[in-house]
């Protein structure tokens, strides 16, 4: 028997055998062409916590994320003899799991295709954050030697040690560390050899910078097949192959990282989302995404999606919790609602972003090299929360508006949630009252809700089109506006109501409720674009100028077979500027208001027809679905941040906007609204892509097709994306 197979086979003697939860691509529902190289399985853990495990062939990295309450990750880099990207797989077996003295671990078998010489370095071992960091600034694709240390425990280490002796000593002893040489050894991984007559195995290991948590990552061969040479420099290991088949290794992973309490399908879904599950029991795309939705699940919090953001993401759960509704058990949204309260800020903003464990570190170790406060050193893994965001602030109350007047929530239920959560509650209300009060008071544009300034001048963005260029510059963004804050207020009124209804104190001044949610109605006009045919077809074609060759013969192909309107085209800007004026790309957000609100038949139909007509004019792709924006109405200047940064540009579709849109369509009747329904699902499914974050798009040399692609950096398993559950359980006539 070959050596992996006995090991393996003796490790499962004394340990769980699994099976991947789910893996991409999979036969007979992805085209791996797609997904170019890329290949992922998800695990489970010991404790039912989620290891996703991905094989990047475009760079040689092999990453292992730990969705746990430290949001862990372990990455190498592989090469072959000529420093190319070495083909790296999955070996015969499954994995292995297990608990051995309060540690987690998995293993698994590795093959790696690249001649008879690999070499595996830039060892990378901590938070999944420094991981994403490490791969958005390419280094991931540098030398195999070279060490990626965050600067801010770096200079942490520098800093401590040029301190006077008798106060240095105290803060390493804050930080566990017996000298500055144990401190500083501690911001890289060792490497270690063991080697017998039967087996070999490279050690890695990395505590964190305190002290108080380890990562280990064990590569095992045997050296009758693969010859294992010194570590060069102590970060790089050379493996010779003694055959001509391809490098076999046993790959380990474990942690001492506290777990999360996972919850099971039967405290998610309700009786009746279960019973349609149950009668699609064939339909392995639906289990796919119920098993997803699991694993990002846990009493603690509902992780943004895996790999790369595998923890507390506020404006994800809350947008989730509203689109899950009907699948929901009705306990779900009181985990949501709770896991934002509990990290409220003290003037009652909501969170957007965790950061844990090591990614905690950094940031306190960052507040450290600022303020030099000792007692930061004390707990430098305080989970530090990130309150930049605008639009969360005002869905929280709408979720919460949502659960105290579900019926199907007994009274009593509600008051023991409320005398537990109840006061931070109130204090994310009065928040809410306070930032639209200018508006609600002198509607001016001036006197919307607008982002912050960054410290360049720049308005943050601060909504979910959360990329630099998002909200194209804009200060003042529609969904926060016309969307968010009027539901905000209505979900105001509904609380004072259910709480009075329950015998316990209203709110203060919610009399004033109807007459600000009336002002606060009109803000969406204050977003209106106006172009008359002759407009459109100008500005649509100095766009299409600026496209290079191909993409520029494939757009006027399109326009072509469709034309331009013959009448007004009338659409939404995504953001207004500092003084208050449109900035004229078209949008996706606008589908939020279908969803949230009863429009009147004009309004819906301006809303429907961006979405209706093909791009460049309007929204849709055929075969690849709707672009999250339309940048050919604005300035060269807003084409040429788009072009810098694609995540919300008009070369993306996103899986979040499909299923609002989708979900607000299939309540609706209209032959229009039942037309882009149509529409939109046809194109979304023919892109191969309609379990994913978003996806994107290529066009060959001769301009004559479209091809959809993975996206980058996307998510394989994405909270709002699988809300697509609750889409096809409304497609299906419930």
């Amino acid at each position: 028997m070959p050596f992996l197979a006995l090991l393996f086979a003796a490790q499962a003697a004394a340990a769980a055998q699994q099976p991947p939860v789910l893996e991409f691509p999979e036969a007979g529902l992805d085209d791996p062409a797609g997904y170019e190289g890329y290949t992922t399985r998800l695990y489970r853990d010991a404790n039912g916590n989620a290891v996703q495990i991905y094989f990047d062939q475009r760079s040689g990295r092999v990453v292992h994320l730990w969705a746990d309450a430290l949001n862990e990750s372990i990455g190498f880099t592989v090469r072959d003899s000529a420093a190319h990207d070495a083909t790296v797989a999955f070996g015969a077996g499954g994995a292995t799991v297990g608990a051995t003295g309060g540690r987690r671990w998995l293993r698994y078998p590795l093959t790696v295709q690249g001649g008879r010489s690999v070499s595996i370095g830039l060892f990378l071992l901590g938070s999944m954050r420094v991981e994403r960091d490490l791969q958005y600034a390419n280094r991931h694709r540098g030398a195999l030697g070279a060490p990626f240390v965050p600067p801010e425990l770096a200079q942490l280490v520098t800093s401590i040690a040029r301190l006077p002796p008798a106060q240095r000593r105290r803060r390493l002893t804050l930080l566990g560390a017996r000298d500055v040489a144990t401190l500083r050894a501690r911001l890289e991984p060792s490497l270690t050899v063991e080697q017998t007559d039967t087996s070999w195995l490279v050690r890695v290991a990395q505590p964190s910078l305190d002290g108080k948590n380890h990562l280990t990552l064990v590569l095992r061969g045997d050296p009758r097949q693969v010859r294992q040479a010194p570590a060069r420099g102590g970060r790089v290991v050379t493996i010779r192959s003694r055959t001509a088949r391809p490098v076999e290794l046993a790959v380990e992973i474990s942690t001492d990282g506290q777990a999360l309490t996972p919850l099971g399908r039967e405290q998610i879904f309700n009786d009746a989302f279960r019973r349609f599950l149950e009668a699609r029991s064939g339909d392995r795309r639906l289990e796919r995404e119920v098993r997803g939705f699991e694993l990002l699940s846990s009493r603690e919090k509902l992780m943004a999606g895996l790999p790369n953001y595998a923890t507390y993401f506020g404006r994800d759960m809350l947008m989730t919790a509203l689109l899950m509704e009907p699948v929901w058990s009705d306990t779900m949204p009181e985990f949501a609602i709770a896991a934002a309260l509990r990290k409220l800020a003290p003037d009652g903003e909501v969170s957007h972003e965790e950061a844990l464990g090591g990614q905690a570190i950094r940031e306190n170790a960052a507040e450290y090299n600022r303020r030099g406060d000792a007692r930061l050193l004390a707990n430098l893994q305080a989970v530090r929360e990130n309150y930049f965001m605008v639009d969360d602030d005002f869905q929280l109350p709408v979720v919460a508006a949502h659960y105290l007047a579900n019926p199907a929530v007994p009274p009593e239920r509600k008051r023991r949630f409320l005398a537990q959560y109840g006061a931070p509650l109130r204090k994310n209300l009065a928040y809410v009252w306070r930032r639209a009060e200018p508006y609600a008071r002198q509607p001016v544009a001036t006197n919307l809700v607008g982002f912050k300034r960054d410290p360049d001048g720049w308005w943050h963005p601060g909504s979910w089109r959360d990329s630099r260029v998002g909200y194209a510059g804009g200060r003042f963004a529609f969904d926060v506006n016309a969307v968010w804050v009027p539901a905000a207020l209505r979900a105001i009124g509904t609380i004072d109501r259910e709480l009075r209804a329950l015998g316990l104190p209203g709110l203060p001044d919610a009399e004033s409720v109807p007459g600000w949610v009336n002002t606060w109605d009109g803000a969406v006009d204050h977003f209106e674009v106006a172009l008359a045919p002759g407009e459109v077809a100008t500005r649509v074609k100095a766009k299409l100028a600026a496209l290079p060759a191909a993409e520029r013969t494939h757009w006027d192909s399109v326009l072509a077979t469709n034309g331009f309107p013959a009448d007004t085209l009338r659409f939404f800007a995504v953001s207004l500027d500092a003084e208050g004026r449109p900035i004229p790309v078209m949008s996706t957000d606008p589908a939020m208001l279908l969803l949230l609100e009863d429009l009147s038949p004009a309004r819906e139909a301006d809303v429907l027809r961006s979405f209706g007509l093909p791009y460049p004019v309007g929204l849709f792709v055929d075969g690849l679905g709707p672009l999250v924006a339309n940048d050919a109405y604005a300035p060269p200047a807003v084409w040429q941040m788009f072009e810098r940064d694609l995540y919300h540009s008009p070369r993306v579709v996103w899986g979040r906007e499909v299923n609002i849109l989708v979900a607000a369509l299939a309540r609706r009747e209209p032959p229009d609204a039942r037309a882009v329904l149509a529409q939109t699902l046809d194109a979304v499914e023919r892109s191969g892509f309609r379990h994913a974050e978003l996806w994107s798009y290529r066009i060959d040399s001769a301009g004559t097709g479209l091809r959809p692609v993975r996206y980058g950096t996307g998510s394989d398993v994405q909270l709002w994306s699988l809300t697509d559950l609750a889409v096809q359980y409304l497609l299906g006539g419930h």
